[in-house]
């Protein structure tokens, strides 16, 4: 479970963004968490393999 404190003009922001993609707004945010994760996630694994490469 995740429960976020935000106000109003930013949840209303949100609202907007969700109903331009027919999404909930907690489907909107969900998806926008991990599609972050995921990069920050890709953006980790290629650095990696750039070390490995250039080490070697």
């Amino acid at each position: 479970m995740l429960s976020l404190r935000i106000d109003g003009e930013l949840l209303d922001r949100i609202r907007r963004h969700a109903a331009r993609r027919g999404m909930s707004v907690q489907d909107y945010v969900v998806r926008t968490l991990v599609r972050d994760d995921f990069d920050e996630r890709f953006k980790a694994a290629v650095d990696e393999t750039e070390k490995f490469y250039s080490a070697g």
